[in-house]
């Protein structure tokens, strides 16, 4: 695997073709979505597909990664709605580009790299929770509005919006057999298209969502107050955008990077969103973050460079421009059955073959993230709760392991040789490995096998000598590593040790 993409891979080799056809499909799959989440959250319909283009366009150029499509997704607009509701759409706009701030800053301080800290069982949970929220979110289609009730579709509607659907599902499934040389889920785009147009169908289009006509993003200046009361009231909602938008940016990004064997940038990917959401706040965006539904559709259709996802942005904001009376026309139908086979697609069949191998625990942890995931829609605080559970199996796993052989040797002095690493969850069981009044005269605990690794451990190791040092008793540690020497040393401003005149508490080798 390549360490990192460059700037500008000007040697990889681009299929024109391809990315075209492929940035077309992506359009057509981002704009019903970023509509819906636009109005879901209150916000001028043309905010979503200003948000879609500038951040596909922004992050396509300057992302970390080709193939990673960005838009006006429903993660980090989920957040802005209690802002919305309490202070208005400038609020909001302020919000956005100080999230923005925020993600640059993350960074330029490389701090994207903790994504590492997620655990495979944390990415299944993830991804298959994701999965199932694209399929339920497709159910949506099959509603309707009736004297302001929201009920489901029955009869003659019902029947045509599933024969779609089916025949969507049918296109995407059949034509690779028949060529690869078209992404499928444009030719079914297309194909349910003229089959409505042509035989005059009665079905759900994209303007029955909204109007997606209107002209290039305005400038526009934030109306709200420059002040300290201002950014409290922004802050905490620009800081959780910010949180939910890298999380699931650099999870997306981890994705592509399994699927196609290369490595991005997330320091680069930190600084692009966090740009688009600066010029998002000042053009009338209401913000985004990287779309994994359509990325997957980006990667299924064959784009693997940065093409794709430029020629997406710009077509979004062609039609905005010129081609809404058509665009408009486009049943949802078609749409929906593309993203349910996305969905499909998405889900990690794999984790059912190789959960009767996986620990316990990380199924339950897989389980957890996907049904926080489901329940919630919030996918960072699904992924955060799988790592902190992930990290607590792990501290109560390693505090098991914590072991001590015993034996005096021909001196009369008693050894305790340590296997295992002393921190705060081994303490205890390390502290009963001990006969303080048993013991003889001079004990060595050799930690040729051990670590000491936290304040946690250096506090059980200040006792246990001030517990010898009271029985009349010499303790000697024997073989600490030197980053252990140095966490005993730094610590004595904290507690009362001191390895070289403490004759009770002496480091040998």
């Amino acid at each position: 695997m390549a360490s990192s993409t460059p700037f500008f891979n000007f040697s990889q080799k681009i299929n024109y073709k391809t990315e075209i056809l492929a940035g077309l499909t992506v359009a057509m799959t981002m704009m019903p979505e970023s509509l819906s989440f636009a109005i879901l959250a209150g916000f001028p319909p043309l905010a979503g597909l200003y948000a879609a283009f500038i951040m596909g366009l922004v992050t396509s150029i300057f992302g970390g990664r080709p193939g990673l499509v960005s838009g006006g997704a429903g993660a980090t607009v989920v957040v802005l709605i209690a802002l919305m509701k309490s202070h208005g759409i400038e609020y909001v706009f302020a919000a956005v580009a100080l999230a923005g701030v925020i993600q640059i800053l993350i960074g330029v301080f490389k701090f994207g790299k903790f994504i590492r800290l997620v655990p495979q069982p944390v990415m299944y949970g993830f991804v298959n929770g994701l999965a199932i929220i694209i399929f339920m979110a497709q159910l949506e289609q099959f509603k309707t509005v009736v004297n302001g009730q929201t009920t489901w579709l029955s009869g003659q509607p019902l029947m045509i919006m599933a024969g779609l659907v089916a025949l969507t599902i049918a296109i995407v499934m059949v034509f690779p057999k028949i060529t690869k040389a078209v992404p499928p889920s444009l030719v079914a785009i297309i194909v349910v298209f003229l089959i409505v147009l042509g035989f005059g169908i009665n079905t759900k289009t994209v303007s029955d969502i909204a109007s997606v006509s209107g002209g290039f993003p305005p400038f526009h200046l934030p109306q709200i107050p420059l002040n300290l009361d201002t950014l409290q009231i922004i802050f905490p909602y620009a800081l959780i955008m910010a949180a939910v938008g890298l999380t699931e940016g650099l999870l997306t990004l981890n994705l592509v990077d399994e699927i196609t064997g290369t490595k991005g940038n997330g320091n680069r990917e930190c600084v692009a969103q966090g740009s688009a959401n600066i010029l998002n706040g000042f053009f009338f965006g209401m913000g985004g973050c990287p779309m994994i539904a359509q990325t997957l559709v980006n990667l299924s259709a064959g784009a693997r460079a940065r093409l794709s996802g430029i020629v997406a942005a710009l077509t979004i904001l062609l039609i905005i421009l010129f081609g809404a009376p058509v665009i408009g026309k486009l049943p949802m139908a078609a749409l929906t059955g593309v993203m349910i086979m996305v969905a499909i697609g998405t889900f990690e069949w794999m984790s059912f073959k190789v959960i009767n191998k996986m620990p316990k625990q990380d199924i339950f942890v897989g389980v957890l993230v996907a049904a926080i995931t489901v329940w919630l829609h919030n996918l960072a605080l699904a992924v955060l709760i799988g790592v902190i559970v992930s990290a607590l199996v792990f501290a109560w796993e390693s505090a098991k392991r914590i072991r001590a052989r015993k034996f005096i040797d021909d001196k009369g002095i008693k050894h305790y040789q340590i296997y295992g690493p002393l921190f705060f969850g081994s303490v205890a069981a390390f502290n009963e490995k001990f006969d303080v009044q048993g013991d003889p005269e001079i004990v060595v605990i050799d930690f040729e096998e051990s670590k000491v690794t936290d304040m946690s451990a250096i506090d059980a190791l200040n006792k246990l000598t001030q517990r010898y040092h009271q029985a009349g008793k010499k303790l000697h540690l024997r073989h600490l590593s030197e980053d252990c020497r140095l966490l005993l040393t730094n610590a004595q401003a904290v507690i009362d040790v001191n390895i070289e005149e403490d004759p009770t508490y002496r480091v040998t080798s």
